[in-house]
């Protein structure tokens, strides 16, 4: 077996830490989409993970490990809906 699918079937656990609004740390980190000072979009182990904020600087990130640290001052963390697929009137009347 690949070491890419051992790595991928350790689920990693997936935890946030928000200390003062100025420093966050996330585990269970599998990608950081995109990035910039007021916005980061990761992809975790539990779903994709948006965080907004002003001032936002990457300080740490370890794909192997999972783990990414932020400082800056955070408004907002959400996550994204993934979609079930399918047509909107599947999903409706389904």
């Amino acid at each position: 077996m690949a070491y890419e699918e051992k790595a991928k079937m350790v689920q990693r656990p997936h935890n946030i830490i928000l200390e003062g609004r100025t420093h966050l740390s996330v585990s269970g980190v599998e990608d950081v989409e995109s990035f910039d000072e007021n916005e980061i979009v990761m992809h975790t182990t539990k779903g994709n993970l948006i965080v907004q904020g002003e001032g936002l600087h990457i300080e740490k990130l370890s794909i192997d490990t999972g783990e990414l640290t932020v400082t800056g001052m955070v408004t907002d963390l959400s996550y994204e809906e993934v979609s079930q697929g399918g047509s909107v009137w599947s999903r409706l009347f389904g």
